[in-house]
């Protein structure tokens, strides 16, 4: 579950990072130019210079290290970044308002054995590798719900992550502070109807592949891909805490409500 609230804090130590984009380079020259650049291991506040794409690298970069995030868009997505101005950055960071989101830990087994594990801000997915569609059988909290589901996958995503993949998939938009989690399926062949469900940031999911071998499926956090798994769990890291800052009125609460009522 995400937490919003005003941020009261000065960040006199800036380090910027650039997406590597033309523009974002440009932009980090500017700004470095005009505000000074520091080490990660000194810095008070990290100011990302990209899209959504750089947003994400840059959270798992720092995930658990306590530093606050703010974006500046300078790439084609920016559902997660700030407007991008050159001028009045430090009062603008000092008056942003934070929100703390909680990442997804995933445990995944391979066809061999082996245990790979990761984090994901926004989705963990069990997507087919093949022609031959997914089938897969679904727990929550121990209790088998889903016995087969025939697909090309499913996902699990944080209220954060709503907005992304899960809502192209036919998922639904969770508000930030919500205290669930988003169980979406991917073009779901049988049982046809099923559109997913909503569950509780407490809950520990289970994802089982059946014939794994006719039908290998692929497990992936984020950006993090592992192929041939038999078996996911996942569930939410409340220990491990993420601190993104937006401009006042353009919260992350803000902007998932708004994104409800896109038409």
């Amino acid at each position: 579950m995400a937490e919003a609230h005003h941020s009261t804090r000065r960040f006199e130590r800036i380090l910027f990072l650039s997406s590597g984009a033309p523009e974002a380079e440009d932009a980090r020259a500017r700004l470095v130019g005009r505000y000074g650049d520091v080490h990660s291991e000194d810095a008070d506040v990290v100011v990302a210079l990209g899209g959504d794409g750089l947003m994400l690298q840059t959270l798992h970069r720092f995930m658990g290290r306590g530093v606050p995030i703010y974006g500046l868009n300078r790439g084609s997505v920016g559902f997660l970044m700030n407007e991008f101005r050159e001028t009045g950055l430090r009062k603008r960071l000092a008056q942003a308002q934070s929100t703390i989101i909680h990442p997804l830990k995933m445990s995944a087994r391979t066809m061999n054995g082996e245990t790979r594990e990761a984090r994901a801000i926004n989705e963990v997915s069990l997507l087919r590798q093949s022609a031959q569609a997914a089938k897969l059988r679904i727990f929550v909290d121990g209790q088998s719900r889903l016995s087969e589901l025939t697909a090309d996958g499913v996902l699990l995503a944080t209220p954060a992550g709503s907005t992304a993949y899960n809502l192209s998939a036919g998922g639904p938009i969770l508000p930030i502070e919500a205290p669930l989690m988003a169980l979406t399926p991917m073009s779901a062949f049988r049982p046809r109807h099923w559109r997913g469900a909503l569950l509780s940031n407490r809950a520990e999911v289970v994802i089982e592949v059946l014939e794994p071998e006719k039908r290998p499926v692929s497990a992936v956090a984020d950006h993090t891909e592992f192929r041939d798994i038999v078996r996911v769990a996942a569930a939410m890291d409340e220990s491990t805490g993420l601190e993104l800052l937006h401009d006042p009125g353009h919260s992350m609460e803000e902007r998932i409500l708004r994104e409800q009522f896109r038409h």
